[in-house]
Formats: C-alpha cells, sequence, structure tokens
C-alpha cells in the first residue's frame, strides 16, 4: 500500500487490475469529460504507462480500493505532467460509477495531496479540470485549490486548479 485513509487504501496498478480499469474507463458516464472511452487494449497501455510512472517519478496514477470490503472503486494518484512546456505534479482522480456520491473522490485526493507535501515534499500541485465539469471542480475546491488559469491540455480546455503547501499549513494552522 502507498497510502491508506480512513475509508480507503491506494496501492500500485497490476495487470491483475485489468478488469476493473477497463470496465471503469469503458463507461460514458465515467469518460464523459474525457476526450473518449478507452478500449480493453488502450487501458492495458495506460497500466503500462502507470509502470513507467512508477519507475521514473517513483509514484503515477493508483488503484483506489476499499479498505473494509477490499474491492476496488477507483483510480487516483500524483502524476507528472507535461502543462504548457513545464512538468507539473498533477493530483488526478476517478471514481467508477456504481461508488460516485460517496465522497471517495475527495478522501482518496486528500490522501495523495498529504503524501506529495509530507512524503514528497512538494510545494505545490494541481490538478487539470474541464470547465464543464463542476463535480471534479468540487473535489479541486475541497482540496484547497483555487484555478490560476486556462490551458489546452490533449487538445482540449481545461482549468488549472492549484494549491500550494504553505496555503494548506496555513489554513491548518486557522482551524
Amino acid at each position: 500500500m502507498i497510502l491508506e485513509t480512513d475509508r480507503l487504501a491506494l496501492r500500485e496498478v497490476t495487470h491483475a487490475d485489468l478488469d476493473f480499469l477497463a470496465e471503469m474507463m469503458a463507461d460514458p458516464e465515467v469518460m464523459r469529460y474525457y476526450p473518449k472511452v478507452n478500449t480493453r487494449d488502450e487501458v492495458r497501455e495506460w497500466i503500462g504507462r502507470q509502470f513507467t510512472r512508477y519507475a521514473e517519478h517513483g509514484h503515477g496514477i493508483w488503484l483506489v480500493l476499499d479498505r473494509h470490503a477490499g474491492h476496488p472503486v477507483g483510480r487516483c494518484g500524483l502524476a507528472i505532467q507535461q502543462v504548457d512546456d513545464v512538468p507539473e505534479p498533477e493530483i488526478g482522480y476517478m471514481i467508477h460509477r456504481p461508488f460516485w456520491r460517496r465522497g471517495y473522490a475527495t478522501e482518496a485526493a486528500l490522501g495523495v495531496r498529504r503524501w506529495a507535501f509530507e512524503v514528497k515534499g512538494l510545494e505545490r500541485v494541481i490538478s487539470l479540470v474541464r470547465p464543464e465539469n463542476l463535480p471534479s471542480q468540487g473535489v479541486a475546491r475541497k482540496l484547497g485549490m483555487t484555478p490560476e488559469r486556462e490551458t489546452e491540455f490533449f487538445g482540449l480546455r481545461h482549468l488549472v486548479f492549484a494549491v500550494r503547501r504553505a496555503d494548506v499549513n496555513q489554513a491548518m494552522a486557522r482551524g
């Protein structure tokens, strides 16, 4: 396990996770704000990209599991993205539709934010969110993120939400 929260555990994805990830990433509702749904082969390639991220950066997107039931509910993690030609540490999150509206995305992403600041020592993290994706904007705001600017990412308009470790520490100090 990479990290645990009250209800969730996050770990590196494996080839054994292909069935779950392929089902989630083929769901048109889950993928509504992405360019398209993914085929099983595309998800297999996505898993391979996570292995590369783990090897090169020591992190990537992880599988999110319900700690008590033991089954996967989504994916969340920290991936280095090229945003406007600058490498940026992005907290990405995706929860499968049967598990929506339970606070899993926020809980997992908060765990990743804490890990990014406390374990990796990062000063700032971002999330890339499509302007029309209001639920994901809500998660970003719960992470203490605010929109900095707009950018084009993979041919689509995105808002760059960001938060600095110092801002989180100040907010925690204020209670």
